[in-house]
């Protein structure tokens, strides 16, 4: 029988490199993007081009309507085992009273909402209190959890803040019903993500304050995810793995 995976954001830095990887292991991925179709249609190339399956679906995770849509594209391929929320965004470095509100609302709607909507229809396939056969969560944090990121972007902190509790919360209350859900937290990525936050380079001008002197690879936090994902982190539930160097 088919496994299907979801990754969310799947289309560039870690959400491909995670769905690469899904798809060299056999699953059935669903590639989400917000915008980018021609990234979208890379990934699913690289995948169906080993002979793996994939498809790619456009959606905004913030919006209800959209995440049913690409939960039901998942349907279609077969049963759903493993969701990965990689989706996130984060904006300009700014100090908290700068910020609008429109901004506040825009990270809040995607980091955590679309978090919760994306885990609430994987627990609704995955549970067997809903007669399916188990699965995998894993969720995307980041060590700007633990760390505040002060004066660079508290908000986009606190929805990885969001992320943590999510991750336990959630893991403990259907740990009864064969969903695992676990977390990531990576720190200094060299992904493009960090081109939203308006600095240049920031990714080298971070190495020094990291205790292995280096950023990390999306491929990295990738294989951590697919652990989480494999039957090897069958007792593990409701954790949280750093993937930052040291840094956190």
């Amino acid at each position: 029988m088919t496994k299907v995976a979801i990754v969310t954001g799947g289309s560039r830095g870690i959400g491909r490199a995670t769905a690469l990887k899904l798809g060299a292991a056999g699953y059935a991925v669903v590639v989400n993007y917000a915008s980018n179709a021609a990234a979208a249609d890379d990934v699913v190339n690289a995948i169906t081009a080993k002979g793996g399956t994939a498809i790619a679906v456009k959606g905004d995770v913030a919006q209800e309507q959209d995440v049913l849509a690409l939960f039901a594209a998942a349907d279609a391929l077969g049963p759903l085992k493993v969701l990965v929320n990689n989706a996130g965004v984060m904006d300009h470095q700014n100090r908290l009273d700068e910020m609008s509100t429109e901004r506040l609302k825009r990270l809040f709607d995607i980091n955590i909402l679309g978090s919760f909507l994306c885990a609430r229809e994987a627990v609704k396939r995955m549970s067997t209190k809903h007669g399916g056969t188990g699965g995998a969560i894993v969720n995307q944090g980041s060590a700007a959890s633990i760390l505040g990121a002060p004066a660079l972007g508290v908000e986009y902190a606190a929805t990885k803040g969001a992320i943590d509790v999510l991750t336990i919360g959630l893991g403990r209350e259907v740990a009864a019903e064969g969903v695992r859900v676990n977390a990531v937290r990576p720190g200094i990525i060299d992904t493009e993500i960090h081109d939203s936050s308006g600095i240049k380079g920031r990714v080298q001008l971070m190495r020094d304050v990291i205790p292995m002197k280096r950023e990390g690879k999306a491929e990295e936090v990738a294989d951590a995810i697919m652990w989480l994902c494999s039957d090897q982190s069958s007792y593990v539930t409701g954790s949280i793995i750093p993937v930052a160097g040291g840094r956190c």
